[in-house]
C-alpha cells in the first residue's frame, strides 16, 4: 500500500519536475545563444565595419563597387567614418573579384603629387601598403587583386596580391602641401590619375568613374543593435569561409545565419541580438577605456593605435599558428578602420584618451599640447580630435585638426608648437586652436607620416596633454 502511495506521489510530481527541467534547459539555451551572439559581434566587427562603409556608398552616393569615391575637400564632421584623417584627400575603392582579378593602377609619386595607400580584404586584413613608403616605394604600379583559390596566370608587370575574400577595398590618401584650395585641387587631380578595371579588360581599360561624396551623409559608425547581424549575414553569404574561422559556422547557425539560407530572425531573436550587440559594445568600450599600451614612455598617455599582438598578426597575415587576437582586433575596429601591413614604414598613429593627470578629456575644458621641435618625420604630423563616444570627427566644429601643413601655426622661441584644445581659442592663439564641443568628451590621435628611425628609438617624445592653467 505504501509503495503504491509513493508511486502515485512520484507520478503526481513528475510533470512539475519535467517542466522545471524544460524551463532550465530553455534558459541555458537562451544564455548560450546570447553568449554566441556577443562572441560573433566581437569576431565579426572588422567585416561589419567594411560592410557599413560599402552600404553607405551604395545607398547614400552614386558610387558603385569597382568605381572610386572621394571627398573633394579635407574631411570635416559631415564624414562619420571612424577616426579618419582630415589632413589628406581621401579616395576609396571597393572591389569584388568574383568575376576575376581586379587591377588597381596607381600613379607614381612625382612633382605633381604623392599618396599613402592601403589595400585590404573584406576583413580588413592588409594585402599590401602602397605609395611613397609602400611596397612600390612611391613608384606606383599595377596592383593585381587575385580572388580566393586563383590558379590562373599572373601576368608580368603586376604586383599580384592573393586575397582570401572576393571583396575588399583600398584607402588612397592623396597628400597635399596645405589646406589651401589650390593645393587641395592639385591633390584631387593627382588622385584621379589612378585607374580601376578588371584584368580581363587590361588591353583596353574602361574609363574609371570618380564620384565626389564630400556632401554625402556618410555614416559608418558601428551600430550595436540587431542590424549589426544583418551586415554580418551579408558577409557570410557573399564570402568564402576562411579556414581559421570555420569554428564560427555552428555558432552563427544557432543565430539564424547560415550560408545559402535566408536570415529571418523573429521578434524574440531580434531582441536577443540587440541585447547581445549592446553587450558586445559595452565590453569593447570597457577594453578601450582601460587603455592601450603606452608608446613614448612607460607612463605616456599616448598609446599604440592597436594592441601589439594585433599589429604583429596583420604584419604576418595571422601566420602564427598559436595566436589569433580576436578580442584585440575587435577593439581596434570599434574605433577605427583600415589595416596597415607595415605600421611605421609609411605612417604611425598614437592615441590619447586621458590627460597627463589621468583624467578623461572634457570638451568643456581647455588643454595644451606642446609639440617639441624637429619632429623626426619626412612628411607631416597632425593632431586630430574625435568624439569620445562615436569615434568620429566632432560635429559642427569649424576644423578637426592642426598639422605641420598649416603654415600659419605659431611657433615658440625654441621651435616647439603649442596646440590649444578646448571650446574656445585662447586670446591670440586662434591659428593653433583645435576646437571641442563643451557638452561632449573627446579623444585625440597623433599622426606621423614617414617617421624616421629616431622616432621609434624614442629620441623624440610627444609630451602628454596638460590642462591649461586657469582653465
Amino acid at each position: 500500500m505504501k509503495k503504491a502511495i509513493l508511486i502515485a506521489a512520484v507520478l503526481t510530481a513528475l510533470p512539475s519536475v519535467v517542466q522545471a527541467q524544460s524551463s532550465s534547459a530553455d534558459e541555458i539555451n537562451r544564455r548560450l545563444i546570447q553568449s554566441r551572439a556577443v562572441e560573433a559581434a566581437i569576431w565579426g566587427i572588422p567585416a561589419v565595419n567594411t560592410d557599413l562603409m560599402r552600404q553607405e556608398m551604395l545607398t547614400k552616393t552614386p558610387g558603385e563597387v569597382g568605381q572610386v569615391i572621394y571627398w573633394g575637400r579635407p574631411l570635416d564632421w559631415r564624414n562619420h567614418t571612424l577616426t579618419p584623417n582630415p589632413d589628406a584627400l581621401y579616395f576609396m575603392v571597393f572591389f569584388n573579384t568574383k568575376d576575376g582579378p581586379v587591377v588597381l593602377d596607381l600613379p607614381p609619386g612625382d612633382s605633381n603629387g604623392s599618396f599613402n595607400g592601403n589595400i585590404v580584404t573584406v576583413w580588413q586584413m592588409p594585402l599590401e601598403d602602397a605609395g611613397l613608403l609602400g611596397i612600390d616605394k612611391g613608384a606606383g604600379g599595377k596592383f593585381l587583386i587575385l580572388p580566393p583559390g586563383y590558379t590562373g596566370a599572373k601576368p608580368d608587370g603586376y604586383i599580384a596580391l592573393q586575397s582570401d575574400t572576393f571583396g575588399g577595398y583600398m584607402l588612397f590618401r592623396a597628400n597635399f602641401k596645405s589646406h589651401a584650395d589650390a593645393d587641395v585641387q592639385a591633390a584631387i587631380a593627382y588622385g584621379k590619375r589612378m585607374k580601376v578595371y578588371p584584368l580581363a579588360q587590361a588591353a583596353n581599360p574602361p574609363a574609371t568613374m570618380f564620384t565626389d561624396v564630400k556632401d554625402a551623409d556618410f555614416n559608418s559608425t558601428i551600430r550595436y543593435d540587431a542590424s549589426f547581424f544583418e551586415n554580418l549575414n551579408r558577409i557570410v553569404q557573399e564570402e568564402p569561409w576562411i579556414a581559421r574561422d570555420r569554428a564560427m559556422i555552428d555558432s552563427l547557425r544557432s543565430l539564424g545565419i547560415e550560408k545559402g539560407k535566408p536570415f529571418k530572425p523573429d521578434d524574440g531573436m531580434n531582441a536577443l541580438l540587440t541585447s547581445a550587440a549592446k553587450e558586445a559594445g559595452t565590453w569593447l568600450e570597457a577594453k578601450y577605456d582601460a587603455g592601450l599600451p603606452p608608446f613614448f614612455t612607460a607612463t605616456s598617455r599616448w598609446s599604440y593605435p592597436a594592441y601589439p599582438e594585433v599589429i604583429k598578426a596583420y604584419a604576418d597575415g595571422f601566420g602564427d599558428p598559436n595566436a589569433y587576437p580576436l578580442d584585440g582586433r575587435g577593439v581596434g575596429y570599434s574605433y577605427a578602420y583600415i589595416g596597415v601591413k607595415r605600421l611605421g614604414a609609411g605612417q604611425f598613429y598614437a592615441i590619447s584618451i586621458r590627460d597627463k593627470d589621468g583624467d578623461a578629456f572634457d570638451g568643456g575644458k581647455t588643454y595644451r599640447l606642446n609639440v617639441p621641435p624637429n619632429v623626426p618625420i619626412e612628411q607631416y604630423w597632425s593632431i586630430t580630435a574625435y568624439d569620445r563616444q562615436t569615434h568620429t570627427l566632432i560635429k559642427n566644429m569649424p576644423r578637426a585638426s592642426r598639422s605641420s601643413q598649416i603654415p600659419e601655426l605659431q611657433k615658440n622661441v625654441d621651435g616647439s608648437i603649442d596646440v590649444w584644445i578646448g571650446p574656445e581659442a585662447p586670446a591670440g592663439k586662434e591659428a593653433n586652436w583645435l576646437p571641442t564641443d563643451p557638452t561632449r568628451k573627446f579623444e585625440l590621435m597623433a599622426r606621423f607620416y614617414a617617421p624616421k628611425r629616431e622616432f621609434f628609438e624614442k629620441k623624440w617624445i610627444l609630451p602628454d596633454v596638460e590642462k591649461a592653467a586657469g582653465k
